[in-house]
């Protein structure tokens, strides 16, 4: 586009202060989101006693006579406004589940919690960042000279930095187990799910109890994210929770025999014990954790790494990411083809995970994992954050939450119905129509209107953030 089409284009969209004030008030509702979905439409509400119906909003008042949805992506490579949001949810709802509030008490936060690890197994010999005591060692020292079957060293003495890009890289990519990886992506779902089963199982042996006798005491909460691992696994991130159990379904304090070093105890017991049958059809055993287990409590009243705060963080960190940290935006979409695989750019490691993701994906045996619909994922078909009924608040709850919010400050009080009456009264239904009239901003003037929107909105939070600190 010429400059003066944009500059053009720019002076169509702010000419006007009416309608660009309400084109803008449009771009904030929508988050500032980089790729809204444009609806036509109207909004409109019938007396449940009379059957009078009143529209309320129509679009065709409105700039360009559509509306601005947000398309609500989690993933920060699609859109980073939305992505934001989606963290700043799975923070409020990890945080609540270790120091209270959104509907739990805070007597939670004394609750015996842990922060685990659990990954993948080794498929092979990959290059690693080895770190102990603030001194870097070599990544796989070995004898001189030794070789693989395929006459490539099974040695390297370099010691990465965390940015280099050969870390997860195999050191011989024909050495590497690709079938087994991306079958173990799969299973991760359904071998999460088993553990927490046999987690159960294992505190109830601990404590000298059967597991019905520990289900009318105990109750296991848990919260998890995935993450993909720079070679291409996932693992998971998990904050566990014990509870009492009660009739009602409240969250209250477990029995003081159930405490975090038993509950660590009985996650290395589950951990080790869990095991998911591998497909037929494959020379695959059981799949199961790889030895890398990382079990730490949580502490509470402290700022430091453990702190109900920082796990929080840290968790709702991982929840906007998937495979963009191993091949950028190339795999931020389903693949369709095997010519829409060949077309994508991706690194030679990630390829092979894709490749044998798509190449299984056609065997009829396999057609239950659905890999080609998840090769973009390296496999992985599994949801990214995922947790028990009774953890802590839903993603519905805070988004409603929102929505309700924001009604109230556009009333200015309580919403009403187009009759002036409260709407909590129910006195009128509410009947929506809309119509898709595409995605994006009409104009590439709307698109940087709309990113200064969003700069000067993240500016705001900052001084806001920083004059809340100098207060406290």
């Amino acid at each position: 586009m010429s400059a003066a089409g944009f500059v053009a284009d720019l002076c169509a969209r702010a000419g006007q202060p009416d309608s660009y004030a309400r084109w803008q008030r449009q771009a904030r509702a929508a988050g500032c989101c980089q790729r809204p979905v444009r609806l036509d439409g109207t909004i409109q509400q019938a007396d449940t006693q009379s059957g009078e119906v009143r529209t309320v909003f129509d679009t065709a008042d409105e700039p360009d006579g559509i509306v601005l949805k947000a398309c609500g992506t989690r993933r920060a490579a699609r859109c980073q406004p939305c992505a934001e949001v989606y963290r700043q949810d799975a923070y409020q709802l990890v945080n609540a589940g270790v120091a209270g509030g959104k509907g739990l008490p805070g007597t939670v936060a004394a609750h015996p919690a842990v922060f685990a690890t659990f990954t993948a197994p080794s498929f092979g010999r990959v290059h690693v960042r080895r770190e102990r005591g603030g001194t870097v060692y070599p990544c796989h020292p070995g004898r001189l000279g030794e070789r693989c079957p395929h006459g490539r060293r099974t040695a390297c003495w370099h010691k990465h930095d965390q940015d280099d890009a050969v870390l997860g890289v195999p050191l011989c990519g024909d050495c590497y187990a690709y079938d087994q990886a991306v079958i173990w992506n799969a299973l991760a779902p359904q071998l999460w799910r088993r553990t927490t089963i046999y987690l159960r199982r294992a505190l109830a042996r601990l404590a000298g109890r059967t597991v019905a006798g520990l289900a009318r005491e105990v109750r296991v909460s848990y919260v998890k994210v995935a993450e993909f691992q720079a070679r291409g696994q996932v693992h998971y991130h998990a904050v566990i929770r014990l509870d009492g159990a009660a009739e009602d379904g409240a969250v209250v304090p477990p029995p003081t025999w159930a405490d975090v070093e038993l509950l660590a105890a009985a996650i290395r017991e589950a951990a080790s014990a869990a095991r998911v049958p591998g497909p037929a059809g494959l020379e695959l055993g059981p799949v199961g954790w790889g030895d890398q287990l990382d079990i730490r409590p949580i502490t509470t009243g402290t700022l430091g790494e453990g702190s109900a705060g920082h796990v929080a963080g840290y968790l709702a960190k991982y929840a906007t990411k998937a495979t963009e940290g191993l091949a950028g935006v190339a795999l931020d979409r389903p693949i369709h083809s095997a010519r829409d695989l060949a077309r994508r750019a991706l690194p030679e490691h990630v390829r092979r995970l894709v490749e044998a993701a798509w190449r299984l994906g056609g065997r009829p045996e396999l057609a239950g994992l659905r890999l080609r619909a998840w090769a973009h994922q390296l496999g992985y078909g599994g949801h990214c954050t995922t947790k028990s009924r009774r953890y802590s608040t839903t993603f519905t709850a805070l988004r409603r939450a929102r929505h309700e919010h924001a009604r109230r400050q556009a009333f200015g009080g309580e919403p009403l119905d187009a009759w002036g009456r409260p709407e909590h009264e129910q006195a009128a239904v509410q009947v929506t129509g809309w119509t898709y009239a595409g995605r994006g901003y009409s104009t590439l003037a709307d698109a940087w209107l709309a990113r200064c929107m969003l700069d000067s909105a993240r500016e705001q939070r900052r001084i806001a953030r920083e004059e809340l600190r100098a207060v406290a």
